[in-house]
């Protein structure tokens, strides 16, 4: 019987055991209740940031990107660069000599502008390979300035196609030398309608000087072509023609 012999401490250390047991397992189940739990809350956040993850079972469809379709603008056309009076035009000219005018001063008083010129001055006929020809005349500069009387001096004209239409745009540059001074000045026709609507003009000084085809004058095109021969003139010290006329004509 001494095997069956409990005491009471024997007793006592198999509820302890079984105490101990059964609090240690608990411990286990609460542990893995909360891992799962843990678990559980991390999928569903998952699901919740990205609900097109391949880990959710009822994820939604796919949304599609909207087309976005440019709406048309209106381009403004804006306007062209504001022509300038005075290009930029450094063509190679070679002086050389060419036909010699002798101007023949009009005495007859000119009230108004005509296009009729006096038949005495020469005509500059232009080479085969010029398309423009000049016609020369002297007269008062109060025709075309009332107010100057006496007190000036230039070059003034027109430049016309072969029907007499205007042409505008044509680069015209006067050069040489007045009394002993250099001359390099260059306009464009169609600046000075007193003259006509292909207009230009030249201010040489405040007083009638006199010279001796010492002057020549020329037209070119945009891109700095000549377009004519450099046609020499002279000019007067008479008020009465203190204003050198030259109409460029379009021959070919």
């Amino acid at each position: 019987m001494a095997d069956f012999d409990y005491t009471d401490d024997s007793f006592e250390e198999v509820e302890e055991e079984k105490k101990s047991f059964s609090i240690d397992m608990l411990d286990i189940f609460s542990i893995l209740l909360l891992i799962a739990a843990a678990c559980l809350g991390a999928y569903f956040l998952l699901v919740f940031v990205n609900p097109y993850t391949a880990m959710n079972p009822l994820s939604p469809n796919t949304p599609v990107p909207p087309v976005i379709i440019p709406s048309p603008t209106n381009t403004p056309l804006g306007l062209n660069e504001l022509w300038t009076e005075t290009p930029t035009i450094q063509p190679s000219i070679t002086p050389t000599s060419r036909s010699t005018f002798t101007p023949i001063p009009s005495t007859t008083p000119l009230v108004l502008f005509t296009e009729t010129f006096t038949p005495e001055p020469p005509t500059a006929t232009a080479t085969p390979q010029m398309p423009f020809e000049a016609n020369i005349q002297q007269i008062s500069s109060t025709v075309m300035h009332s107010d100057t009387s006496c007190n000036w001096l230039g070059v003034g004209g027109t430049v016309e196609d072969a029907d007499k239409s205007p042409i505008l745009g044509v680069v015209v540059r006067i050069q040489g030398s007045l009394v002993g001074s250099t001359v390099d000045q260059t306009t464009v026709a169609g600046v000075s309608p007193a003259y006509g609507k292909s207009g230009f003009e030249f201010v040489l000084g405040d007083a009638p000087l006199p010279s001796d085809n010492t002057l020549y004058i020329r037209l070119f095109d945009q891109a700095g072509l000549p377009l004519s021969d450099e046609v020499r003139f002279s000019t007067s010290g008479e008020c009465e023609t203190n204003l050198t006329l030259i109409r460029f004509t379009k021959v070919r």
